[in-house]
């Protein structure tokens, strides 16, 4: 005799994803909105060190807003500080030390956990409160326009392993995402560049309107203005919030297309040992899938040449000598053994319009390859 019971439940999620400036003012009741509760919580911040140094008087901010508002929640310890870039997804003493802490401290599930950082932070901060206590609760305060715009608005955190990319990691979403552009200001001309191919990626698949702004203003964000830079990463954070909720937030399918031009961003990454920074791989993935897109006949020339021109009136690179070789292929067979299916690659059927396919051709890639060299080198067009 066979038994079966069915079991079947839904769960609602809903956070906020706030946009202010100066989040630790104490005229600034954002931060303590989301905080705000039955209960006087406790906080346990975490903070990039890339930002604590840039922003000395940060950890004092901290301490000030928490004295006013102290009937609202408790600051659990002095603000951890952890190392900043990949190298925090490298070793698995960086999340051991949070979790280590959650322990020592006495964060517990009605706690809170607030990590201020890059988006590499964020996602090892992240792995480690979902799984301390099965998921202590997150607020994520992203200092990078990567993360602003959209690694911090989603579900996912990670952390590295076996030398893959976010191999261990889980889907828990956040309570709440809070933006300061403030923290912009300070970052280098790379980290502020590097962002930005994530809005090209979202707008080459889904928003022609969209690249077309970013046509359009792609000199103001190159010089540093803000006024484009704040209404970008508002656009790009929306429409990846969108797609996140639109479909498979938890992605138990194969189809995966925000992650159009990653599968070599990934290898790209490891196999420059992380000189190339994230944005930056993504930039030359977009680049190396667009024009993958072209050899194909899918796009045209003309509508290959404005994705490249945009991409280097921002000042991205679109060639890595790590490009050449079998290893960039590997990435092919990563990405598919990440996804657990098929594999399935986000191209362009036109700027605007991403088309999923599951075989890439090797030699269209390394040809591919070759004119990104060409182009980078030479000539400002790419022709067949």
């Amino acid at each position: 005799m066979n038994t079966i019971l069915e079991q079947t439940f839904s769960v609602p999620f809903r956070y906020p994803v706030c946009f202010t400036e100066d989040l630790f003012d104490p005229k600034n009741a954002i931060l303590v909105d989301v905080l705000r509760g039955e209960r006087v919580p406790k906080v346990l911040f975490v903070i990039d060190s890339g930002v604590a140094d840039t922003h000395p008087e940060l950890i004092q901010q901290i301490k000030t807003y928490s004295q006013t508002y102290e009937e609202v929640f408790t600051l659990a310890v002095e603000p951890m500080i952890v190392i900043g870039g990949e190298a925090c997804k490298n070793d698995e003493k960086f999340y051991q030390k949070i979790v280590e802490a959650t322990h020592l401290y006495g964060i517990d599930r009605h706690s809170y956990i607030a990590v201020i950082g890059g988006g590499a932070v964020l996602d090892m901060v992240g792995f480690a409160a979902a799984i301390s206590h099965r998921g202590i609760r997150l607020i994520r305060i992203p200092t990078t326009v990567l993360s602003q715009n959209d690694s911090a608005v989603g579900v996912k955190n990670s952390i590295n392993a076996f030398g893959k990319k976010n191999f261990l990691g889980t889907f828990t979403p956040p309570n709440a995402v809070l933006n300061d552009f403030n923290f912009l200001k300070t970052l280098d001309d790379r980290d502020w560049r590097a962002g930005i191919s994530e809005a090209i990626k979202v707008a080459l698949i889904k928003d022609l309107s969209f690249f077309e702004w970013l046509e359009a203003n792609a000199e103001g964000l190159a010089k540093r203005e803000m006024a484009p830079m704040k209404e970008h990463i508002i656009r790009s954070a929306q429409m990846h919030m969108d797609h996140i909720a639109g479909k498979d937030p938890f992605e138990f399918g194969s189809s995966r297309p925000l992650d159009f031009g990653h599968w070599a961003a990934h290898k790209l990454e490891k196999l420059s040992d992380f000189r190339v920074r994230h944005g930056e791989a993504v930039a030359i993935g977009i680049a190396l899938d667009s024009t993958y897109s072209f050899v194909q006949g899918r796009i045209s020339e003309v509508e290959l040449n404005r994705i490249i021109r945009l991409m280097k009136t921002l000042g991205f690179e679109l060639f890595a000598p790590e490009l050449h070789g079998e290893n960039l292929i590997q990435g092919l067979k990563e990405f598919q053994e990440h996804l657990g299916g098929q594999l399935t690659i986000m191209l362009l059927e036109k700027l605007g319009k991403g088309i999923e396919v599951h075989e890439m051709d090797e030699e269209l890639i390394h040809r591919s390859v070759d004119l990104l060299k060409s182009y980078q080198e030479k000539s400002d067009l790419i022709t067949s």
